[in-house]
């Protein structure tokens, strides 16, 4: 089971990730994944803004031979846009690969690309390196497309699919000051952000969610 994503940012807003109260009940798998994208310094200081994004809520493409599906939760693939609505110019995408199958992605020309695995085994980039579940690869230049294959045999916990996330940006390449929980440009900042913390100023609980892009089903084109 994929949790439903959850996309606090801004000047700051407190808040906890936890399992659906049905899994907390009946068990079973859950990931929990928690991606942190930096902001620009112009946009560090911006209200706090939340996005309750579901399963339902996700644009969902498919390979051109049906072996893969692949889940838009942000940012846009192949002109197709995902739910998320971000500061930043990011892709990121859930993708299932059949044992076995290729995936060619085309991707953002000056974005930097990863590729998170949740579940099975496959291979990464154009030498085919081996990666497998709780791995990271992380792209040099990535090109404009990115290749990914599923290993023939899965372990049983993965005989669905290769479960993998894929993602990456724009670089904001400007200096980075982090500790704790806050990634700003300068120490003087992460210590405004601890004093606004201990404050009391990390945003409005509950807050107001932000309204997202709709879903639609399609297919990826040629290409």
């Amino acid at each position: 089971m994929v949790s439903p994503l959850e996309l606090p940012t801004g000047s700051g807003l407190q808040h906890i990730e936890q399992p659906p109260p049905e899994l907390v009940a009946k068990g079973g798998l859950f990931h929990g994944v928690q991606l942190w994208v930096n902001l620009p310094r112009a946009r560090k200081w911006v209200p706090p803004r939340y996005q309750d994004i579901r399963g339902r809520d996700l644009t969902l493409v498919a390979s051109d031979d049906g072996s893969s599906l692949i889940r838009i939760i942000a940012g846009s693939l192949a002109g197709h846009e995902g739910p998320g609505v971000t500061y930043t110019p990011i892709t990121y995408l859930h993708a299932t690969v059949a044992p076995g199958a290729r995936l060619a992605l085309p991707w953002p020309g000056g974005f930097s690309a990863m590729v998170y695995v949740l579940g099975g085994d496959g291979h990464v980039g154009p030498g085919g390196r081996p990666l497998h579940e709780g791995q990271l690869a992380v792209y040099g230049m990535a090109g404009d497309a990115l290749c990914l294959r599923a290993a023939d045999r899965q372990p049983l916990a993965a005989r669905g699919g290769w479960e993998v996330l894929v993602l990456g940006g724009l670089p904001i390449r400007e200096p980075i000051a982090r500790y704790g929980p806050f990634v700003m440009n300068t120490r003087e900042e992460i210590i405004q952000a601890f004093e606004d913390y201990q404050a009391g100023r990390m945003g409005i609980i509950p807050p107001e969610r932000l309204p997202h892009r709709t879903a639609a089903d399609d297919r990826l084109p040629d290409g």
